[in-house]
């Protein structure tokens, strides 16, 4: 559910609600189904990788690899759901904000990474998810502008999906499929607190068989 919810929704969908902001003068903008599903399946099986690869203890060398991973996958995410544009011309890059645009998402990944594994507090594991997300529309940008349009009129219109047809029933599905889990997750207490509460309730009983035999 966290590789679904960081990879799917809070990084392949903020990438394509993103892109209802981006047009081309004279061109209609449509999208390949093909190309913006492989975009997220690659999000979704890279941030579930990373997340295994960190584990539940803290270690310096699974938390650089994780973020190594699930920066990277940010990155070719956002470059794979540009490979599904379509409309009259061609895209170039500009090699140099295309490197710090992955710098920026490895980076950010690690440090997000980083303080959840180290925060016990859940106000400061939040702004740990702030930072993921603030790193992750920081590459998007980044990355956006490192494209350079050359438009060609005379090329023939696209064909494909308008981003919005497909987008918002994915936007309603996904939030719809996450929301029941996530709450559950949020208020089930975790291992540790459950023993405690377990071995509370033993004492408490242990002492009421004691003072009824007193």
């Amino acid at each position: 559910m966290a590789a679904l919810s960081i990879g799917g929704v809070g990084i392949w969908l903020m990438h394509f609600i993103a892109m209802l902001g981006f047009s081309v003068p004279g061109s209609p903008i449509r999208y390949s189904l093909l190309w913006t599903v492989v975009s997220a399946l690659i999000s979704v099986t890279a941030v579930f990788i990373g997340l295994l690869i960190v584990g539940t203890s803290f270690r310096w060398n699974r938390l650089l690899v994780g973020g190594l991973v699930m920066g990277v996958a940010v990155n070719v995410m956002h470059y794979t759901g540009m490979r599904a544009l379509r409309f009259q011309g061609e895209i170039h890059y500009d090699v140099y904000l295309v490197a710090l645009s992955l710098l920026i998402a490895v980076a950010a990944a690690t440090v997000a990474l980083w303080f959840t594994m180290i925060l016990e507090s859940v106000v400061l594991r939040f702004f740990a998810g702030v930072i993921m997300g603030v790193a992750v529309v920081s590459m998007h940008y980044t990355g956006m502008a490192a494209v350079e349009v050359v438009h060609d009129p005379s090329a023939k219109v696209p064909e494909g999906l308008q981003v919005f047809s497909f987008l918002f029933p994915v936007f309603v599905l996904g939030l719809l499929t996450l929301a029941i889990p996530i709450v559950a997750v949020l208020t089930n207490p975790d291992h540790t607190t459950a023993h405690m509460d377990s071995a509370a309730d033993d004492l408490a009983l242990e002492a009421r068989e004691f003072a009824m035999r007193d």
